[in-house]
């Protein structure tokens, strides 16, 4: 398997989760896809619908969830400290662990390459067993290989839960 080191040579497929339940959470999403792709070394290549969904965690109003597909010409590591620094400058702040957050970007796959950092773990660590994250990635990514397992996408979806992922109608 690839390592993060070959991640300099070309440009790599990547999936992020997006989500949001405080505030005006569509128009923060849109915004941070926008501000995305209009960051240097970084396409975007697909998106999802956005998804209603139950919260993880303490009692907290519902999320709405989405992904998308990149294209990125710079390492995970450098995309993981964009991803951060654009939490931070819509308003993030790290409090209480699945607490409520105006905005929550988590770095789901980087090509078929599997990182085990302090900082960083790639794929996500707990992206096969949330709905909220596999309904929209396999809306956009069904076939892609999710390393670990070996499996796609669309076949992970069907271990899961769906009840509480519900399409977003609002405006």
């Amino acid at each position: 398997m690839p390592t993060i080191s070959s991640a300099y040579a070309k440009p790599r497929r990547s999936a992020l989760a997006l989500g949001s339940n405080i505030g005006d959470s569509q128009t923060i999403l849109e915004a941070a896809i926008e501000t995305l792709a209009q960051t240097p070394g970084i396409s975007l290549e697909a998106r999802s619908n956005w998804y209603q969904t139950k919260a993880v965690g303490p009692p907290q109003p519902d999320y709405l969830n989405g992904c998308v597909t990149l294209q990125v010409e710079i390492t995970a590591q450098q995309l993981l400290k964009i991803l951060l620094g654009i939490e931070q400058q819509f308003g993030r702040v790290r409090q209480e662990r699945w607490g409520p957050r105006i905005l929550d970007l988590d770095l789901l796959l980087y090509d078929d390459i599997v990182v085990d950092t302090p900082n960083l773990q790639i794929p996500h660590p707990r992206m096969r067993d949330r709905a909220f994250v596999l309904v929209p990635l396999a809306e956009i990514a069904a076939d892609w290989i999710e390393p670990v397992s070996g499996c796609v996408i669309k076949e992970l979806l069907k271990e899961v839960d769906c009840s509480d992922v519900h399409l977003w109608m609002g405006n």
